[in-house]
């Protein structure tokens, strides 16, 4: 250990998060490894270590003879402070090296407001920010996740993203980094044969020119790029890799167990979703495999809680039968079964049977709208009967907690809409007292609402964000008027909503407003102990820019989107027709119905597994 760091670790809040050394982290001996990839998670390490893609992807790339992949976190406040004063660079916690004598930086990216830590980590490692800057082959930056489906604000920072499952991609870029290191490639070279690679996108190679009003006037792709980059798929679950055996940290993570996922996909067709749109299509893993995967999953870990995890867990067909097959086996070993993404319209009495065979948890639903003419409008195909049946299920059963989650801000959004959700909330209590089992332990009723953001590629994407007065204004009406006993409101920052509708949308202009926010000390954007929305608009300012431009103006449906040049496969024909729908508060079916033509599953070259 770096002796700098020994001096560093008693000084900061939880050291375990800078020291590695974890069961099941891998280690290589360096003699026999010809490219090092440090996979770097721009948040800190009780978030990145829960984040599943980020085990599957280090387990295939370690799984890779002659590559070893080493995690990065960003630090904390205390840990970042400590180390600029020592001149300690960002280092891989596996090898306790400068990341900066890595071949290849690869960031994990799901949210905007991590776009910020990007650049610090980048900093802290004494890596030049811009992709102009960093002439050579090495060190390569990259990113994929959901947020690179938009990563024009980030631009000039990257030199490729990958768009979509990584899987395979990530194994075919190695292995043309590594071909391009050997016959001595130019870094130009090197990254137009890399925009041949299905799935990546490299933002040099395309020109951006703007209107007068601001709005992208045309995307160019030169020098052989694609004109559109289509995002990549694996196309058969039982064949993509699980991280069975996976790094079990030395300290609490936010999710502090072991993740099954039991498929990809959303058969749903929510509006406003748009991990629902860019996970299309959907495809299951068999539950013979599933089972073989948890329980060797449990075996080598030891973790005592098992989460079925998927975007809609109670989708899965054969999920009850999964339970029953695991059932022995978690009750030997004292393990809980936990599903969250649950539905209120399919939470049946067999399932919550299966629950109560672990602790009693709270139960969470997400009816989104308080009225039925909004559920429809942004197609949640949800009433409030199957919510409050569901309810009733679970109190009946002996639970005697519900977590409710609504947004505030939707398209067509009323007051009538927003007192809708008082109503719901005081249905369900009214539904406990009818339904408990066991009303002496009381019941514990909680909303939450958070604000809307539109995003890329969902039908929403041509929406505004309502102004921030207007959303206040909203929550103080619910506030006042939730009146009902054990009913408790949480309502979400409003400050970090608003800036992650301004990024969301935003194109490659928005590069020089998050540098400007970094110099001014927006590390950490993501937590409100770090965030400023006057550092922010005080950014905005100095690069000339309008943040309302991004966030609060209507599209047009012919405008040109920043992200024009990259695909989910599905198609803005489809979203527009989603789009419209909503103003008439016409419901589509899910896909296990019938087949919406959405284009999805012309990735998978057949129907998809919904």
């Amino acid at each position: 250990m770096d002796k700098r760091l020994e001096r560093i670790l008693p000084r900061v809040q939880k050291p375990a998060r800078y020291v590695g050394g974890e069961y099941n982290a891998v280690m290589k001996d360096l003699s026999q490894v010809d490219t090092r990839v440090a996979f770097c998670f721009p948040d800190t390490y009780e978030i990145g270590m829960s984040n599943l893609g980020m085990r599957i992807l280090y387990g295939i790339m370690n799984n890779m003879d002659g590559v070893w992949c080493e995690r990065v976190f960003a630090p904390w406040g205390d840990m970042e402070e400590e180390m600029r004063r020592a001149g300690l660079p960002l280092y891989a916690l596996e090898s306790g090296d400068p990341i900066r004598d890595f071949d290849i930086i690869a960031f994990s990216v799901g949210y905007e407001m991590a776009f910020p830590a990007i650049l610090n980590m980048l900093d802290l490692a004494g890596v030049p920010l811009h992709a102009s800057e960093r002439t050579e082959l090495t060190p390569l930056v990259i990113a994929g996740g959901t947020a690179m489906f938009n990563c024009e604000p980030i631009a000039d920072f990257i030199d490729l993203a990958v768009l979509g499952e990584g899987e395979e991609m990530n194994v075919e870029l190695i292995e043309l980094h590594r071909r391009a290191r050997r016959e001595g490639w130019t870094k130009p070279q090197f990254l137009r044969a890399a925009a041949q690679i299905g799935g990546v996108y490299v933002p040099s190679l395309y020109d951006v020119d703007y209107n007068a009003d601001g709005t992208v006037k045309s995307i160019t792709p030169k020098d052989g790029a694609p004109k559109v980059v289509t995002k990549r798929i694996m196309r058969d679950m039982d064949k993509a890799w699980y991280p069975a055996k996976t790094i079990v940290p030395s300290t609490e993570i936010v999710q502090d167990r072991t993740t099954l996922e039991l498929f990809r996909g959303c058969i749903r067709g929510c509006r406003f979703c748009q991990a629902g749109y860019v996970y299309r299509p959907v495809r299951n893993r068999s539950e013979k495999l599933l089972v073989e995967y948890a329980k060797e999953a449990i075996e080598d870990s030891g973790y005592e809680e098992m989460t079925l995890s998927s975007l809609s867990t109670s989708d899965f067909r054969p999920l009850v039968e999964l339970c029953d097959d695991l059932e022995e086996f978690c009750a030997q070993r004292h393990v809980n079964l936990s599903l969250p993404s649950l539905r209120a319209d399919n939470f049946s009495m067999a399932l919550m049977e299966r629950l109560q065979k672990g602790r009693k948890t709270g139960l969470t639903f997400a009816p989104e709208a308080g009225t039925q003419r909004l559920r429809d409008a942004i197609n949640k195909n949800l009433t409030e009967e199957d919510l409050l049946a569901s309810c009733r299920r679970a109190f009946a059963g002996g639970y005697s907690a519900v977590k409710l989650y609504f947004m505030l801000g939707l398209p067509t959004e009323t007051d009538e809409d927003v007192l809708g959700i008082a109503e719901v909330a005081s249905h369900v209590m009214h539904a406990w007292r009818e339904s408990a089992s066991n009303k002496n332990r009381g019941v514990r009723i909680t909303v939450s609402t958070s604000w809307f953001v539109p995003k890329p590629h969902t039908a929403f994407q041509w929406e505004p964000q309502i102004p921030k007065e207007e959303y206040e204004r909203r929550v103080k009406l619910l506030r006042e008027n939730m009146l009902t006993k054990s009913v408790t409101y949480n309502w979400h920052d409003s400050d970090t909503s608003y800036m992650e509708a301004v990024i969301s949308r935003g194109d490659r202009r928005l590069c020089r407003v998050i540098e400007t926010a970094w110099r001014k000390g927006e590390h950490l954007s993501a937590w409100e102990e770090y965030f400023s929305l006057d550092r922010w608009l005080k950014a905005f300012a100095e690069c000339g820019l309008d943040p309302h431009f991004y966030a609060n103006r209507k599209r047009e449906k012919d405008e040109l989107m920043p992200w024009a040049m990259i695909s989910s496969g599905v198609t803005e024909q489809y979203l527009w027709r989603e789009h419209e729908r909503a103003y008439q508060s016409v419901t589509t079916p899910d896909c296990r119905t019938h087949c919406n033509g959405c284009g999805a599953n012309l990735l998978l070259g057949r129907p998809c597994d919904g």
